[in-house]
């Protein structure tokens, strides 16, 4: 069963997050704290709705933050700030997390890197800095076993069944490997697709 980005969702699924900041030779993952992701409502301690202010306040347990404007590439939406989140050390790294806040409905969406970001586990599923096309395999196999959908984005990336698990692909090395975001719609967007941010867009493809 396929879902073109088409509504539905896994039954019964137990979300959870780990944060990761180091990198591993096949996955880039490693050095793991526990998050939780909830659809609809966030992941770890960030909430859908917060404020540029919360957002930092929320991150400061993970790592230095760093806030910037974003290019308004359509007048639909309002300004928009980018706040990325690196670990504290003497090693600069590229941001574990990124996130988005609107002015019109806060915190929108929650970018998990896929070297150095959260590794979210859908219901036994990893999502993060996945191959691809294991993620894919694993999707489909899942969907079989459960009788339940999964879906393919415009991309043609696979992943879970649910409209707030967008699937992107960054490259790691010769492997493109999975870089989910996390959303809800943000104001005038009817779909989180519609929604996601023009810098992601142009992070699609980008080597790590």
């Amino acid at each position: 069963m396929i879902d073109m980005m088409g509504a539905g969702e896994f039954s019964g699924v137990s979300i959870r997050a780990t944060m990761a900041f180091k990198a591993e030779a096949d996955s880039g993952v490693a050095g793991r704290d526990e998050w939780s992701y909830t659809p609809a409502v966030g992941v770890g301690p960030l909430r859908f709705g917060m404020t540029v202010d919360e957002v930092v306040e929320a991150a400061e347990m993970l790592g230095q933050t760093m806030v910037s404007d974003c290019a308004r590439d359509h007048a639909i939406f309002s300004p928009t700030w980018k706040v990325e989140v690196r670990r504290r050390g003497a090693t600069p790294s590229p941001p574990a997390v990124t996130t988005y806040v609107s002015q019109a409905v806060g915190l929108f969406c929650i970018v998990a890197d896929a070297v150095y970001g959260p590794q979210v586990v859908y219901d036994g599923i990893p999502l993060v800095g996945r191959d691809l096309s294991e993620l894919e395999s694993d999707a489909i196999a899942y969907a079989e076993a459960k009788d339940v959908p999964f879906r393919y984005t415009p991309e043609g990336y696979a992943g879970p069944d649910d409209p707030g698990v967008v699937m992107r692909g960054q490259p790691v090395g010769p492997v493109l490997r999975s870089r989910p975001l996390f959303m809800v719609t943000r104001d005038g967007a009817n779909t989180e697709w519609d929604s996601m941010p023009s810098e992601e867009y142009r992070l699609n493809g980008a080597t790590a």
